[in-house]
């Protein structure tokens, strides 16, 4: 035993080492691979090596994924990405994959990647002898009559061997006896039956039953065999067997066909009369059997078969039935009933993804694979083809790779700014009928690339800054945005390499925000431009600009300056003639004031500070001129002290103050006795002392007087205008030529002023000369004639051997009334002048202010007569002034009552012509 154990495994083994030789000869090279093995294979055996036969280098396939695909055959193989071998995985039952079919396949797709490829590969498993021949069952009990004449056949159910071809059921062989011999029938589909042979007449007395041992034999190699007993029951005379209508059966239904519906009936007859004619019908034993009697049964009387399960075609699509008829008398007699299911179309396809790239970058070229789509239908036929398209307008396209596997690519460009994602709707038909259909919905997310620049929302940005600000305070924040994501989109803020901003300005990098490094002042810097550039992260980076002005907004930080009457007189107080026949409104003087400041904040405002009696002046409230209230009266006091106050329109205001006297006389010879008579009544009470130093005080008064009288009678015997020279040039004080500089915008040259000023002193009741503080530059003067300057200094100027000639009139400097620029020649006076309402104007306005103060000082300086604009005679009407714009108008001369105009008229009637005449005198003495 044994021996003949050994024997047979070495066969096996033969066997094996052939089919796996034979399998490395029988693959193809064509389209598909083909491969031979044997079943019952050891695991880790190698079928083949499938990266040599598709041609690819060992080396790639790790990289391309080289992987098996398929819902059955990725169980039983794998392949080894080192070596490219396939190698079987699990045991491989050839009966249990196929039954008895006589071809066995497994198909698996290889695919691989970059580039995307399937290769389908069929794996045909060849049988061996591992199943010997079974008897179901194998106890046979069989009946028969004693009356059964020799020849009869006895048919006995057939032994069953899942292996096919010559591994299949070969003979049968009956064990030796003297009743029975052993004989084989073939049906019409080839199947073989064994059949009892009576050889002589049975004698039921003599022995009531026969044991027999039938055995069937396979012919493979080694030979496998299957043993039954078969019990004979000799009885009593039943002569003759049921017959079927039909040896085999076999019948068509669709896969839908409804449980319990009749699938067919057989049919058996007996000749015998009876209980022997009785037949009975049942399903015979086969290997089957377990499976076919759940899915049908069949009725024992009538013979037929009805489903009993729902049929699927895709499960099974054959069932092969055994079916027996017994008669009354125990003969039994067998048919077979082979039953085909027809498909219908009842599954729809399936969608799977066996390969997705996402997200996909918008920058990908047209054409780019994204994504690799299965579809299956487990139909079969015209049931299984499936057609597959995408459904809406998106930039994709189904390819068929394959009769299985698509592939969706891009059909045009991408932007993810527009849409950032994508749902892909895959519809399946197939062309069954009905048509079912299936749909998946495929998400492909889109990654951005760097190609949109930020953005600035304004080409030019206007930021306002006020003066005076914190060092390192943020004054201003920039915003870029940019439509990418991520870094791409993370923007960096910097001021252009371009801009000299770096002292006064520094800018956030991350947030935009300005800040200013130092504190600015708006009398310095009025505004600033720089370039503002924003550059994202990304690969490569994108900048944009824009431009970001700023503006300065002033503050009221400047206290208004007084120019005239000037305040740097020493502590003296500044003095104004006021003629006693002064009417009502007369113009006594004119303060005039000048802010650095700006716009609201450098309108100015003149008023009185409050005094304790009335004043019969008055001043405009815009333009600070200083007029008559009213007509003096002989009890009237002659000497007035008030302060005025020039006030900012800022917020706070801020303010300066003068203090000025004013004197009502119309000559110097009335101060003195008027001074002389207030002192003695306001003194009446005082002790001997204060009367002594008053008229100390008086003597010396007198003497000075005397002096300067001297001097006038002298100087009125050659010409008089000079005389009043040496006290009018000390009447106003000097305005700063740095300061007129700032609001000298015109073609004039800068006016001049003397800082000379007579004042009285307040404890004594006297006056004083204040000298001027340094020389007067010549240089700084202009004449129409020229002639008789030189390089002289300001005393040979002052005194009366040097004065020059008065010229005739020059008419060329007066100038229209339309031509007038200021507020005096444009806007009412008094307080119906209106404010400027913008800043350049008010500058205008301020420029105006200061030309008309210096010309004011130098008319009164000089001191000539009404006519000649208070000029001397060297500064006679032949100070032609032919530069625009005339200044000049409504300024008022200190000691007369007339306002300075340039019209022809006014001119004319104000100005005496005997001063004209004794100019053109002398000079025609020269």
């Amino acid at each position: 035993m044994k021996i003949q154990q050994v024997q047979t495994y070495k066969e096996i083994k033969w066997q094996v080492t052939f089919l796996f030789l034979f399998s490395w000869l029988c693959h193809s090279v064509s389209g598909q691979l083909h491969y031979s093995i044997a079943e019952e294979m050891r695991r880790d055996s190698v079928i083949a090596n499938i990266a040599k036969d598709l041609e690819l280098d060992v080396k790639d396939l790790s990289p391309r994924r080289l992987r098996i695909v398929s819902r059955v055959a990725e169980k039983y193989f794998y392949v080894d990405l080192t070596t490219g071998n396939v190698y079987v995985k699990d045991r491989i039952d050839r009966e249990y994959l196929c039954g008895a079919a006589a071809t066995c396949t497994l198909t698996f797709d290889a695919m691989v990647e970059n580039p995307l490829n399937v290769f389908p590969v069929i794996i045909e498993i060849q049988d061996i002898n591992d199943n010997p021949p079974k008897f179901f069952p194998d106890k046979i009990h069989l009946e028969i009559s004693e009356s059964t004449s020799p020849g009869t056949h006895l048919v006995l159910q057939n032994a069953d061997d899942p292996d096919t071809g010559i591994n299949s059921i070969a003979t049968y062989k009956l064990s030796s006896n003297q009743y029975f011999t052993l004989t084989q029938k073939t049906n019409n589909d080839k199947t073989t039956f064994p059949e009892l042979l009576l050889e002589k007449p049975l004698d039921r007395e003599a022995q009531t039953s026969h044991e027999l041992i039938l055995t069937a034999s396979d012919g493979g190699n080694p030979v496998r065999t299957g043993t039954a007993l078969i019990r004979i029951i000799v009885t009593d005379a039943n002569d003759n067997l049921p017959v079927f209508t039909e040896v085999l059966y076999t019948v068509s239904i669709s896969e839908n066909t409804a449980v319990g519906s009749v699938v067919l009936c057989v049919n058996a007859t007996d000749k015998d009369e009876g209980i022997n004619a009785q037949i009975t019908y049942s399903f015979g034993k086969t290997s089957e059997s377990s499976l076919n009697k759940s899915m049908f049964s069949i009725n024992p009387t009538t013979g037929e078969i009805k489903t009993e399960k729902q049929l699927n075609f895709e499960g099974t699509r054959n069932y092969e039935l055994s079916v027996q008829a017994k008669d009354g008398g125990g003969f039994v007699t067998h048919s077979k009933v082979l039953i085909e299911i027809t498909d219908e179309n009842d599954n729809a396809p399936e969608i799977s993804i066996a390969s997705l790239s996402t997200p996909v970058p918008e920058d990908s070229a047209p054409g780019s694979v994204i994504a690799l789509i299965e579809v299956h239908d487990q139909d079969s036929g015209k049931n299984g083809e499936v057609d597959c398209q995408i459904l809406g307008t998106a930039p994709f396209q189904l390819v068929s790779s394959s009769s299985r596997y698509y592939r969706i690519i891009t059909t045009g460009s991408l932007d993810r700014e527009k849409v950032p994602w994508y749902n892909i709707t895959i519809l399946a038909v197939d062309r069954g009928f009905p048509q079912l259909s299936s749909n998946k919905c495929v998400t492909l997310d889109i990654s951005d690339v760097n190609d949109n620049p930020p953005v600035f929302m304004e080409s030019t940005y206007i930021a306002y800054l006020p003066e005076n600000n914190l060092p390192g305070a943020s004054i201003y924040r920039m915003h870029a945005f940019d439509i990418d994501t991520g870094s791409n989109a993370k923007i960096t803020y910097s001021i252009s390499e371009t801009n000299t901003m770096s002292p006064y300005f520094s800018i956030n990098i991350e947030t935009g925000v300005l800040y200013a490094q130092q504190s600015f002042d708006y009398e310095q810097h009025k505004e600033f431009q720089m370039e503002i550039m924003a550059k994202d992260n990304g690969f490569s980076s994108m900048t944009s600009n824009t431009t970001l002005l700023i503006h300065i907004i002033d503050r009221n930080d400047n206290t208004p300056n007084i120019l005239y009457p000037s305040t740097q007189t020493g502590g003296s107080s500044c003095f104004e003639m006021v003629p006693f026949a002064s009417e009502q409104g007369s113009l006594v003087t004119k303060v005039v004031a000048v802010d650095a400041d700006s716009g609201h904040n450098s309108w100015l405002s003149y008023h009185f500070i409050h005094t304790p009696e009335p004043l019969p002046f008055s001043i405009a409230q815009h333009t600070g001129e200083i007029r008559t209230s009213r007509v003096f009266q002989e009890k009237d006091v002659m000497k007035y002290k008030v302060v005025v106050m020039v006030k900012d329109n800022g917020d706070p205001s801020l303010s300066a103050t003068v203090t000025m006297n004013f004197v009502v006389a119309d000559h110097f010879q009335q101060v003195m006795p008027n001074k002389g008579n207030h002192f003695r009544e306001e003194d009446t009470q005082s002790n001997l002392q204060i009367y002594l130093v008053i008229g100390v005080a008086l003597i010396s008064l007198l003497f000075v007087l005397t002096v300067v009288l001297v001097i006038i009678s002298k100087c009125k015997e050659s010409e008089p205008l000079p005389n009043i020279g040496p006290i009018g040039t000390h009447l106003y004080s000097q305005v700063d030529p740095g300061m007129l500089s700032k609001f000298n915008h015109g073609t004039l040259p800068l006016p001049y002023s003397y800082n000379v000023c007579v004042a009285m002193d307040s404890s004594e009741g006297d006056f004083t000369f204040i000298k001027a503080d340094q020389n007067v530059p010549i240089d700084n003067l202009i004449d129409a004639d020229d002639s008789g300057f030189g390089n002289e200094n300001v005393k040979d100027t002052l005194s009366p051997s040097n004065t020059v000639q008065q010229a005739q009139p020059n008419a060329d400097w007066r100038v229209s009334q339309a031509q007038r620029p200021g507020p005096s020649g444009a806007q009412p006076t008094e307080e119906s002048g209106v404010w400027p309402n913008n800043q350049f104007e008010t500058e205008r306005l301020q420029a105006m202010i200061l030309a008309s103060a210096n010309e004011a000082a130098e008319g009164s300086a000089i001191g000539g007569g009404t006519g000649t604009m208070g000029l001397s005679a060297r500064y006679g009407p032949q100070f032609t002034l032919q530069h625009l714009p005339d200044y000049r108008q409504n300024i008022y001369i200190p000691g007369t009552t007339s306002t300075l105009t340039n019209a022809a008229g006014k001119g004319k009637s104000a100005a005496p012509s005997g001063g004209n005449k004794k100019k053109s005198g002398k000079k025609d003495k020269k």
